[in-house]
């Protein structure tokens, strides 16, 4: 999951910039933070993921009813092999490759417009969570704190009591509106159902020999 905005070398040298800049003895203590469990751990987080599921529970639902029929003509074409004529058997063949194709890009389109708004999502909370993240770090005498949520962090090892995510996900609880009740969905989930994937062309089983 992409998170551009939210990096750890922004996080890393925009505390550090502010940090500086502050009166008195600089602060020397450094933390990390997983930015994207954050996001999604808050109740903003989940209420947002939750209804962004629920827009797109529809276009699943449909996905999945047109891999079914999919199905049901490829196992008619499989149990058909010896007893269809050979235009029922083209035929079969041609409706399950054009469902086929109408089926993948149905299910990328799909995923490429829940990618974009679930990208709005975290971009729109992350904006918000940094706010808390930079008084947290002001109060608490922090000079760097790192986000940990990408492959390509940099940090190898970090003792537990530096992990600074649910205190930013307490913390921003506590000082956002109060949102409604949602259940939490651990983390944001890809569109397409689970087992679903683009599917290949059919291809018209071989005639068994009498």
């Amino acid at each position: 999951m992409k998170n551009s905005a939210l990096q750890a070398s922004l996080l890393a040298f925009g505390l550090a910039a502010l940090a500086y800049a502050q009166a008195g003895p600089p602060p020397t203590k450094v933390g990390i933070i997983h930015i994207q469990n954050t996001v999604i751990s808050t109740k903003d987080g989940q209420k947002a993921f939750s209804e962004l599921q629920a827009r797109f529970e529809p276009r699943r639902k449909e996905i999945e009813k047109k891999q079914a029929e999919i199905t049901a003509l490829r196992d008619q074409l499989q149990k058909g092999s010896n007893t269809l004529s050979e235009d029922a058997r083209q035929k079969l063949v041609r409706d399950i490759d054009q469902k086929t194709r109408a089926l993948n890009r149905d299910t990328e389109d799909a995923q490429s417009e829940y990618d974009q708004e679930q990208q709005k999502v975290l971009q729109e909370l992350g904006e918000k969570i940094m706010a808390v993240i930079y008084k947290y770090a002001q109060d608490n005498g922090y000079a760097v704190i790192l986000d940990i949520s990408s492959p390509q962090t940099p940090v190898l090892y970090a003792a537990n009591n530096v992990d600074l995510t649910n205190d930013i996900v307490s913390l921003y609880d506590k000082s956002a509106p109060a949102a409604g009740a949602a259940p939490a969905t651990g983390r944001p989930m890809a569109f397409p159902p689970a087992g679903i994937k683009p599917a290949s062309p059919a291809r018209p089983p071989a005639r068994k020999q009498p």
